[in-house]
């Protein structure tokens, strides 16, 4: 008698089985390092707003806008349809969107509009959920960030801007600035010969008969984002190397000349136009006494250094979460990943890298936030903030691509297939380490403030001194950097630099950490118990309580 069984039907071969479902809707908030560190740094007053965008930007809606952007990328139009110059970009409704929330919540210009201690680390905190989204429009929000406070040193021009550039409303277009209700600010510093060298730079300022106006003569190698209000431009004029503020729009109504010769074809990025525009008789307002306009931008470097750190460590966390994902749904050798020794190594691993960066990150929010209010509460903050965020940008924007690989590999092919999204987060890593000067250009800039700044020195040890005796391999550590301060040379600015860094996060972490995280965080970081690779925790490691820390629920 024949079986029932033979006649049974074979399993359709579209039926979908150990894929793993998507991910949104997710709350991107949902990180105890995160929320503790906010917390710590004064800002616990925004925890519910933080929580709010985290749900939002992990929401199917805020996913969509993201990809969306990057898939539909700025297009340029230098010319009406009659022949008229006007140098404009279009961007992809899901751009706007990512845009105007951004703007919302705070994430531009608005903390320097905000009284309360702790305005500052709110809008990092804000950056490292909704960096769950689309890094590309972190760039302009950034700058006019960073632009308020370089724009201060021209006290008329500030009164007439920070108000709109503080501004929660996001209105797109190019009018007149002061008859917009917000105003977003860009950057136009490297020219084509001499890129982070801006000393070489051959843009001229000529002198008008108006006091503080010019007019500029040049080309910018790479200015984004060229659909902003407003520029902040390196020129050379008579007395020097000078700043100043370029607008789109006169205030007669006119357009100032803006060429844009093209957008860059950037690796990543892609949802942000980043262009090569050409000024001729370009009208210009002078910030800052003329020939020192290096000096003028130092406070706007700090505060991109920042979100470079920021944006490295909000991807950081983005790819561990999507990798935790994965392995809870994908079954392999019989059991789901996430079981798998070897698989929890790697996802322990990584969980230790992200946590040291969001600590590190918000612990230079706090510096910055205390340093612009001169508060004293924490020691010499702005000594602090100046060598410590160098060190952050050298190390963290460093460990971003090769953390976004092993992330994007816990995924195996389906994380190297572009739906995933993944691909799009590893080839955004590479940026955070570029933008706002090199490896070599921050690790040399550790260097120029050690010696030229003594007292930056002593702020990082004493911060590190915060932690004395809870771990003799920090300890250790803290003992090897202090020797090396005296034999520290070019050659070797990177190696002092990484050590730095790594007995700073080291230090945090056994202040605030669970024990799990700064142990396994000391014996590999500075104990030397570790491999060349991602999953090479030791045996003694307590891989669960890690995890249980790290991955959301």
């Amino acid at each position: 008698m024949t079986s029932p069984l033979a006649h049974a039907p074979s399993p359709s071969p579209h039926a979908v089985t150990n894929q793993a479902p998507p991910l949104a809707p997710y709350d991107a908030s949902d990180d105890a390092a995160l929320l503790e560190g906010l917390r710590r740094e004064g800002a616990g007053w925004a925890e519910p707003d933080v929580r709010r965008l985290g749900a939002l930007a992990g929401g199917e809606q805020a996913q969509e806008w993201a990809e969306q952007a990057n898939r539909y990328e700025p297009e340029l139009r230098t010319h009406d349809r009659y022949g008229n110059r006007i140098d404009e970009v279009d961007f992809h409704p899901a751009w706007h969107h990512l845009m105007r929330t951004a703007v919302a919540e705070g994430l531009a210009g608005a903390p320097w509009a905000d009284d309360r201690p702790g305005a500052h680390v709110a809008r990092t905190a804000g950056g490292l959920v909704w960096g769950h989204t689309d890094a590309g429009h972190g760039c302009p929000t950034s700058m006019t960030y960073a632009a308020v406070p370089a724009l201060r040193a021209q006290p008329e021009l500030a009164a007439v801007y920070e108000p709109l550039l503080t501004s929660r409303v996001y209105e797109p277009g190019l009018r007149v600035p002061a008859g917009k209700q917000g105003l977003l600010a860009g950057m136009g510093m490297t020219e084509k010969q001499g890129g982070s060298d801006v000393r070489t730079n051959t843009t001229t300022a000529t002198p008008t008969a108006e006091p503080g106006v010019h007019t500029l003569h040049g080309h910018k190698w790479f200015t984004s984002a060229p659909m902003c209000d407003v520029f902040l431009v390196l020129a050379q004029a008579p007395g020097g190397l000078s700043c100043f503020l370029v607008p789109r729009v006169l205030p007669d109504g006119s357009r100032n000349t803006f060429r844009i010769q093209r957008l860059k074809d950037k690796l990543g990025n892609r949802s942000n136009a980043s262009s090569e525009p050409e000024f001729d008789n370009t009208v210009a307002w002078l910030v800052g006494p003329e020939g020192q306009g290096v000096r003028t931008i130092i406070e706007m470097v700090n505060c991109t250094r920042l979100d470079c750190v920021m944006m490295s460590a909000a991807l950081m966390r983005k790819t561990l979460v999507e990798a935790g994902h994965h392995v809870r749904h994908r079954a392999a050798f019989g059991a789901p990943l996430i079981d798998q020794p070897l698989m929890r190594n790697v996802l322990a691993d990584l969980a230790l890298e992200s946590e040291a960066a969001t600590t590190l990150t918000l612990r230079l929010a706090g510096a910055a936030d205390r340093a612009v209010r001169a508060d004293g509460e924490r020691g010499n903050e702005a000594a602090f903030r100046r060598i410590a965020t160098a060190v952050g940008k050298f190390w963290v924007t460093k460990r971003g691509p090769a953390f976004t690989a092993e992330a994007l590999e816990c995924l195996g092919g389906n994380g190297y297939v572009e739906e995933s999204g993944m691909p799009r987060h590893y080839r955004e890593a590479p940026l955070l380490s570029i933008w706002e000067g090199s490896g070599n250009v921050n690790a040399l800039d550790v260097l120029r403030a050690l010696g030229r700044e003594p007292g930056t020195a002593e702020a990082l040890f004493a911060e590190l001194a915060l932690a004395r005796g809870a771990d003799v391999r920090l300890d250790a550590a803290v003992t090897r950097l202090k020797a090396g301060l005296g034999e520290a040379s070019p050659v070797g600015a990177r190696r002092l630099v990484e050590l730095m860094a790594l007995t700073l996060q080291a230090s945090l972490l056994v202040r605030y950490a669970p024990p799990a995280v700064a142990d396994a965080f000391c014996a590999t970081r500075l104990g030397g118990d570790w491999g060349h690779s991602f999953g090479t925790l030791p045996a003694g490691a307590d891989l669960d309580a890690i995890l249980e820390r790290s991955l959301p629920g």
